[in-house]
C-alpha cells in the first residue's frame, strides 16, 4: 500500500470523485430549495448560484475530511484515495481550499454581503468539524448546524424565520446520521441505531404536521405526508437492521441511506411549503441518487 503523501502522479476524475463524494452532492440542493419555498413561496433564479456555492463547500468538506483522516484512514479505510496513493494529501487540501474559494465566491456573486453572512459561519463549521470537533462530543450538533445553515441559505434574506423549522429538522436528521457514523468502522453499540431510529422517526412526524401547523392547502399536507413516509421507509429500515445487528457493514449502509435519505425529507419540507413541483423533482431524483451512491460511496 502506499502512504497518504506518495503519489507524484495527477489523479484521475473517478479518483477526485471518490474524494468529494461526488453522488452525495445530490443531497444538498434539496436544502436551499426546502429554505426557499418556506420563506418565499417560489424560488427565484438566486437559487441556483446558492445551489452551486452550497454543493462546492459540501465537496470541499469531504476533501477536507480525507486530509485530515489521511493517517486514520491508512489503517482504517485503507481503500480510500488518499492511503490508497491514489490522491495525494496536499491534492486533498488544495481540492478543499479551491472549492471553498469557490463556494464563497459563488456566495457573493449570488446575495452579496447578505449571502456571506450565512456561508461564512457554515464554512467555519465544515472546517472546524474536519480539522477538530469530528472526534468530540461537538461533532455531530456542528454537523447539523452547517446542514441547518445550509437550508438558510436558500431563505431570502429578511425572512429566514419562516425556514427556521425547515432547517431545524434537517438539522436533526443529520445529528443522527452524524452520530452513527462514528461508529461506521468497528459497529455500534445497539442503543445507537435504536435511538437514532427514535429520532429520525420524530423527525419525519414534524415534516408532515408542519403544513397543518402553519395551516397549509390539502395538497401541501398529503405532499408533506408522502415526502415523511418515504424518508422513514428508507433511512427507517435501514437504522431497523442495524439496531438488529449493529455490524459495522450494516452501521456504514444505514449511514449511506441516512445521507441520500435526506432528498424524501427535503421533498416533504418543500411539499409542505406549496412547492409541489420543486418537491416531485426531489422525489424523482432520489431513486437516481441512490443508483449512484452504489457506485461512489457516499460516506
Amino acid at each position: 500500500m502506499h502512504g497518504p503523501n506518495d503519489s507524484g502522479h495527477s489523479p484521475r476524475f473517478a479518483d477526485l470523485a471518490q474524494l468529494i463524494r461526488l453522488p452525495a452532492a445530490l443531497s444538498v440542493p434539496g436544502d436551499v430549495l426546502a429554505g426557499a419555498v418556506a420563506s418565499v413561496g417560489r424560488p427565484g433564479p438566486r437559487i441556483v448560484g446558492t445551489m452551486a456555492s452550497s454543493v462546492a463547500l459540501y465537496w470541499a468538506g469531504m476533501a477536507l475530511n480525507d486530509y485530515a483522516d489521511a493517517t486514520v484512514d491508512a489503517v482504517e479505510r485503507p481503500q480510500r484515495p488518499v492511503p490508497s496513493g491514489r490522491v495525494a494529501r496536499r491534492t486533498a487540501l488544495a481540492t478543499a481550499c479551491g472549492l471553498t474559494a469557490a463556494g464563497l465566491g459563488l456566495a457573493t456573486l449570488t446575495g452579496g454581503r447578505r449571502a456571506l453572512g450565512v456561508a461564512l459561519p457554515l464554512t467555519g463549521l465544515v472546517w472546524a468539524y474536519d480539522l477538530g470537533l469530528k472526534s468530540t462530543p461537538a461533532g455531530p450538533a456542528a454537523m447539523a448546524g452547517a446542514r441547518a445553515l445550509n437550508v438558510l441559505a436558500g431563505a431570502e434574506p429578511g425572512r429566514r424565520s419562516s425556514a427556521l423549522p425547515a432547517a431545524l429538522l434537517i438539522g436533526a436528521h443529520t445529528y443522527t446520521v452524524t452520530a452513527l457514523s462514528r461508529h461506521e468502522v468497528s459497529g455500534a453499540p445497539r442503543a445507537v441505531p435504536a435511538a437514532t431510529l427514535v429520532g429520525s422517526t420524530a423527525t419525519a412526524l414534524a415534516a408532515a404536521a408542519l403544513p397543518a401547523v402553519r395551516r397549509g392547502s390539502r395538497a401541501a399536507r398529503i405532499g408533506a405526508a408522502a415526502g415523511a413516509l418515504g424518508y422513514l421507509a428508507s433511512y427507517g429500515t435501514a437504522q431497523v437492521r442495524a439496531a438488529r445487528e449493529p455490524s459495522a457493514a450494516n452501521v456504514r449502509s444505514a449511514v449511506g441511506t441516512g445521507i441520500m435519505s435526506l432528498m424524501p425529507l427535503q421533498a416533504a419540507l418543500t411539499a409542505g411549503g406549496g412547492g409541489a413541483v420543486a418537491a416531485g423533482v426531489l422525489a424523482v431524483a432520489h431513486p437516481l441518487a441512490r443508483r449512484l451512491a452504489r457506485k461512489v460511496s457516499p460516506t
